[in-house]
This record gives C-alpha cells, sequence and structure tokens, in this order.
C-alpha cells in the first residue's frame, strides 16, 4: 500500500485503481468494474442504478440489503423491499416465482430482484449455479434484472469449484469485496456493462465515493487477489473444524457450515450472555439472535487457534446455559 502508484482517481483515473478494475472484470466476465469504499455502496448504487422511486425490490429477507443497509433502499433510492422467504436457508426460484403478483394499479411495480451469495445470516449458505440460474431465468421471465450481492462470492466459489464469472454472468450487476476474507482493511466493486459502470461513476459520486489517491486501497485489494483468494478453502476447512467442536455444546446445536460462517444455536435465548463470557475468556464471537450466535473463520485464524477458539466458546456456552 505504501508502494502503490497512485493518480488522482475523481480527475483523470488513479492506475492501481484502473489495474484493479480491470482485473475484477475479467475475473468476473464483465465488460467493466468500478472500485468502492464499502459493499454497502456498491450494493445502493446497483439498485439506483436499476430502479425506479416507487417500485419494488425483491431481496431475501434476511439478506444484508435487508437488515444491514440503513433501509438505504427506500431512504436513497427510493424503493421499497419486497422480503423473500425461502422453504430452506435461501429461496430458490420457486419462493420467487410464488412471490410475484399480477399486474395490478394497486400494487407497486417491480423493478429488481436481488441474491446474496454466500448468504451471510443463513450461515455462509452457497445458492448453486444451478439454483441462481434458475432465479435468473424467472428474473428474465418478468423482465426483471438481477444484482448480486456477492461480497463473499469467492467463497461461495471456493466452495463449489464454480468460476466467478459462471456465477457473474447469472446477474446483470455484481458486488464483490475485498475486506471479507480476501483480507483488505477496506473497499468493494462493482462489475456490469461498460455502459452501467459510467452510470453507477455518476451514482457514486453521488453518494460521495469519489476518492483521490485511491490506490493507497486498491493495492490492498490486488495483494488479497493475488495473495489469499487461492487459500479461502483453509477458512472452509477451520470453520467445519469449529462446527464439529463446539456442536452439542450445552445441547446447542451447529448449522454445518457450507463456507467460513459458522452459526451456533444455543437452547436457551442467553447468546449475549454467552458471548460475553467467551470474551472474557479471551475470545470474541458476535450475538446474531436472542438465542445465535455467529463466529466467522478468516486468515488469521489457523487451525490450531480455531481449535482453541472451539474449546474456549464451548466453555462459554456451557457455563452460561448451566448458570
Amino acid at each position: 500500500m505504501a508502494d502503490a502508484e497512485v493518480g488522482d482517481d475523481v480527475l483523470d483515473g488513479d492506475p492501481t485503481t484502473r489495474r484493479l478494475e480491470a482485473t475484477v472484470a475479467e475475473l468476473l466476465g464483465k465488460e467493466s468494474a468500478l472500485f468502492f469504499p464499502s459493499g454497502s455502496m456498491a450494493n445502493l448504487t446497483a439498485i439506483w442504478l436499476h430502479t425506479r422511486p416507487g417500485t419494488e425490490v425483491f431481496v431475501d429477507a434476511e439478506s444484508h440489503i435487508v437488515n444491514w443497509e440503513l433501509a438505504g433502499v427506500a431512504g436513497l433510492c427510493g424503493a421499497q423491499i419486497r422480503p423473500l422467504r425461502g422453504a430452506g436457508l435461501v429461496y430458490n426460484a420457486a419462493d420467487f416465482r410464488a412471490m410475484i403478483r399480477p399486474p395490478s394499479i394497486h400494487a407497486a411495480e417491480p423493478s429488481l430482484v436481488c441474491v446474496e451469495n454466500t448468504h451471510n445470516g443463513a450461515g455462509g449458505v452457497v445458492t448453486s449455479l444451478h439454483d441462481l440460474r434458475e432465479i435468473a431465468d424467472v428474473a428474465h421471465e418478468h423482465s426483471l434484472p438481477l444484482h448480486l450481492d456477492g461480497a463473499r462470492l469467492w467463497n461461495a466459489s471456493a466452495a463449489t469449484g464454480t468460476s466467478l464469472a459462471e456465477f457473474a454472468a447469472c446477474a446483470d450487476t455484481v458486488m464483490v469485496s475485498f475486506s471479507k476474507g480476501l483480507g483488505a482493511p477496506v473497499g468493494a466493486a462493482l462489475v456490469g456493462s461498460r455502459e452501467q459502470m459510467t452510470r453507477a461513476h455518476r451514482i457514486r459520486k453521488r453518494f460521495g465515493g469519489g476518492m483521490r489517491q485511491s490506490g493507497v486501497l486498491t493495492a490492498a485489494a490486488l495483494f488479497g487477489l493475488e495473495q489469499n483468494l487461492p487459500r479461502l478453502a483453509d477458512d472452509h476447512a477451520t470453520a467445519r473444524e469449529l462446527a464439529h467442536l463446539v456442536d452439542g455444546a450445552g445441547g446447542a446445536s451447529v448449522i454445518n457450515p457450507d463456507t467460513n460462517i459458522v452459526m451456533v444455536d444455543l437452547p436457551a435465548a442467553r447468546a449475549d450472555a454467552a458471548c460475553e463470557r467467551a470474551e472474557q475468556l479471551g475470545l470474541r464471537v458476535s450475538s446474531w439472535t436472542p438465542s445465535r450466535i455467529r463466529a466467522v473463520t478468516h486468515l488469521d485464524a489457523p487451525m490450531d487457534a480455531v481449535r482453541w477458539a472451539a474449546a474456549t466458546l464451548r466453555q462459554a456456552i456451557e457455563e452460561t446455559i448451566t448458570a
């Protein structure tokens, strides 16, 4: 980062940022990419790009866009969320089709469908290429664009062997994050057609996302792509080990992880207390719901550290549940 070649990305372009954007566009098989300071800004830019005020956006009810982006769809884009709930951990094409209403002068007109892959709130669950293609087919039947919140698409690809470009081909626009499994301190990218990214550039500017010497940041993202993308399977292996070692602690059950997110369901609404006890023991995990704990494995947590974390979390849960 300190040695990055930089320019002025607001005026005439930053060379390191341009290199990152070209790399990401090629990896995802799209014409163009645009760097953003955050995935939330990139998601909202895509939604602004595809929608109109007064329309509705189909989104998984437990998605990041719904729960963790401060109602930006309504507050900034003027659209409303139409939440989708799947019969399984994530929704599929049949769930989506069942939620599409017949055209009516009394109902909001749909303008976009979003998919989150992997799905954070469901525990890093992967929507398979087959299911994603079927969702895209339903969207196209109804002339709806599809935006893929692929903050952790890197993990979906590593877990399934499906290429990033194959996943991205199902969507009109895709967001990917560099500050998740790739370990960069900041940043995301939005990819799509050249015309879409030209429009997205204007929207990003409106949101305050224009950056000057952005190469200082994008150098870290490039490092993540070059050095950390190939090792994501290690995080999946440590997540499976964590899940195996924690399952059953104090009567808890663990969702078998697809990728690097482990959800631990407690037999009582004691997640906050268990997380507080774990922190006292030196381990930081988060409370997801009153009875669910979320843990994420990553490049700074090798197998020996994860095994220690599992033993510590077991202790915290057992002490909390039996207190």
